[in-house]
């Protein structure tokens, strides 16, 4: 990955962020974190 993709990609995750934040007050990124704790949870109980 170059640091233009890198760069670009940062810049588009930042705006879905921000979008997320002032529309649909937070509940995008609420979600996704509650899935990801999930995740770490199913993960750590195959360790």
């Amino acid at each position: 990955m170059t640091n233009r993709i890198a760069l670009w990609l940062a810049a588009i995750i930042l705006l879905a962020i921000l979008v997320d934040a002032s529309a649909f007050d937070w509940r995008g990124i609420l979600f996704l974190a509650g899935k990801f704790l999930e995740l770490v949870q199913y993960v750590a109980f195959w360790r």
